[in-house]
């Protein structure tokens, strides 16, 4: 008996266009043509584009479906290689359902920051675009001490709002303001997370891209007077780490 192009098709469960790719790559052999110009398949060609079938469900690349099917020598290290890379995907999958499932728990933005579905509803958009660039440059680590400092910082939302809303052109008095309520919440980060006075020391890529990086992103990110209110209350939390340590040397 002999088949059609789109019979062999059918019955391998594929398209007779995936069948005219196999050709072209030479992974399925040309059959004979009828008098009337039209291939015809046999037994021989339906067993070869079933186990090219096989070899490509798995994941085995195309350009290897030779080398693995015909039992060469590297065969068994290409589909270790493979089971890695399979293995690595189900990982990706995993975390990509856990992700979907903590967003949709907390009514998180579908953009929410790995890690951060919990939280995500309370931080402001620059927050939450300054968090996707950390997570580029930080280990899951440091990503998780800030998710922490989020977690905690979170509480004081009446604040956060105000700086989140703060005009460019924002008066002395409400910077300083701002500042003074919002370096309690600094200082004790600094003391909870010791590296974060020296944040570049935790990268886990280039410091000078990271610092560019950064730099960039938050003056695109948040206004002058933002970013004034921040450097003040980070000053402030600074100088109450240091008394409350010097005191701590005097008492000892």
């Amino acid at each position: 008996m002999a088949w059609s192009t789109r019979d062999l098709a059918e019955m391998a469960g594929t398209t007779v266009n995936t069948i005219r790719h196999y050709h072209r790559l030479g992974l399925l052999e040309e059959p004979e043509r009828r008098y009337n110009g039209y291939k015809q398949y046999g037994v021989r060609h339906l067993v070869s584009l079933l186990r090219i079938r096989r070899m490509a469900d798995m994941g085995v690349p195309l350009s290897q479906i030779d080398a693995v099917s015909s039992g060469a020598e590297s065969a068994p290290d290409a589909l270790r290689e493979l089971d890695v890379e399979l293995a690595a995907s189900m990982e990706r999958l995993r975390r990509a359902r856990d992700d979907i499932a903590a967003i949709l728990s907390e009514h998180s933005p579908a953009d929410a920051p790995a890690g951060f579905a919990s939280v995500a509803s309370d931080l402001s958009e620059p927050d939450r675009s300054m968090i996707h660039i950390y997570s580029q440059f930080y280990d899951e680590a440091t990503m998780a001490d800030l998710r922490r400092m989020v977690e905690v910082d979170a509480d004081a939302g009446a604040v956060n709002h105000e700086v989140d809303t703060l005009p460019a052109d924002a008066d002395e008095a409400t910077r300083q303001r701002l500042a003074e309520q919002l370096a309690p919440s600094f200082a004790q980060n600094l003391i909870d997370f010791p590296w974060l006075s020296d944040p570049l020391a935790n990268l886990s890529k280039s410091k000078l891209v990271a610092q560019r990086t950064f730099i960039e992103a938050l003056s695109e990110l948040y206004n002058p007077a933002q970013l004034d209110v921040y450097a003040r209350a980070g000053a402030l939390a600074q100088a109450i780490v240091e008394a409350a340590r010097s005191s701590s040397d005097d008492a000892e």
